[in-house]
């Protein structure tokens, strides 16, 4: 696949979704897709379906129009799944993906295993956002396409300061900043900005972090009532295990947060030595060398034992 525009040649209608609980890539490289469709391709129905999204994300154009239900039955002529690694990531929109006359997956994780009709999947890319940009004319991105398309490689680049930065992804930012976007304000806004109670969790979860392996591994839990007590949701834990691995010294980072089955949802970073994609596939989860998640069952010190005891079997190698 060279392009998007040759791939909606005599399609008349669209479906495009993403991951379970959609990041600032996720949401930003989907709307992005579902814009360039709208401004260009007017006489495609084009249905966009995520999971509720941050809020810090709603003034991306048309992301009013994202469908949070799944009750149409309605079959597309094309599902185009993004920043998702298999189909038990894409929720309750894979009924439309396993109907659908064709389908593509856009994608940047390791994991991938290429599950659709058409694969586009380069995992040293910095972002799916970034493949976007790649996969549309450059004149045909307008002001609100290259805000989306900004948005999602900001959040999966980590402000610019991941390894996936390259310089094609620079370069692809100077163009985003010549359409005329406040890339400034999107990255305040939406990267570094917090409410109070963000802000209160994040203390929490580092007041209950413990380091294991002689300090080369930093954890931490937060569980169902803590974020009860602080007033958030799953959405707003983005940047803790970001922050856990800044720690002076250490080689990976694990968070977890309580889902309401009472599982844990599993987040891991790395700062080079440390493989946390393969580890994440033994628990069937996915993601990239260096940043990667699964769910896992049990206590929080179980948790930490396992991936402590496979992060061990790596680093002695």
């Amino acid at each position: 696949m060279k392009d998007l525009a040759s791939q909606l040649a005599q399609v008349k209608t669209v479906a495009i979704a993403g991951h379970v609980r959609p990041d600032g890539d996720c949401v930003g490289s989907c709307l992005a897709t579902y814009n360039y469709i709208k401004t260009w391709f007017p006489q495609i129905q084009a249905d966009i379906y995520l999971e509720p999204i941050p809020n810090i994300f709603k003034f991306l154009k048309n992301s009013d129009q994202i469908c949070s239900s799944y009750d149409s039955d309605q079959r597309y002529d094309l599902c185009i799944v993004q920043d998702c690694g298999d189909t038990g990531r894409l929720g309750a929109s894979v009924k439309y993906f396993e109907t659908a006359k064709k389908t593509i997956c856009i994608d940047h994780h390791v994991s991938n295993a290429s599950f659709a009709d058409e694969n586009y999947i380069f995992p040293e890319t910095s972002s799916t956002s970034e493949l976007i940009f790649e996969l549309l004319e450059t004149d045909r991105i307008t002001k609100e396409i290259a805000e989306c398309i900004y948005v999602g490689i900001v959040h999966d680049t980590g402000v610019f300061q991941y390894s996936s930065t390259s310089a094609k992804t620079m370069e692809t930012a100077g163009i985003l900043m010549e359409k005329g976007i406040d890339f400034s304000k999107i990255i305040d806004d939406t990267f570094y900005t917090k409410t109070f109670g963000q802000n209160q969790i994040l203390g929490q979860a580092l007041l209950n972090s413990k380091l294991f392996l002689e300090d080369l591994v930093i954890a931490t839990a937060v569980s169902q009532e803590e974020m009860r007590r602080f007033g958030v949701q799953p959405k707003h834990l983005d940047g803790i295990v970001s922050q856990l691995r800044v720690t002076k010294g250490v080689e990976a980072a694990i968070f977890l947060y309580e889902n309401e089955d009472h599982t844990w949802k599993v987040s891991m970073r790395s700062n080079g030595k440390v493989d946390v994609a393969a580890i994440a596939m033994k628990h069937q989860g996915g993601g990239h060398v260096r940043a990667a998640g699964a769910n896992m069952g049990g206590a929080p010190e179980e948790i930490f034992a396992v991936i402590c005891g496979e992060i061990e079997g790596q680093l002695h190698d």
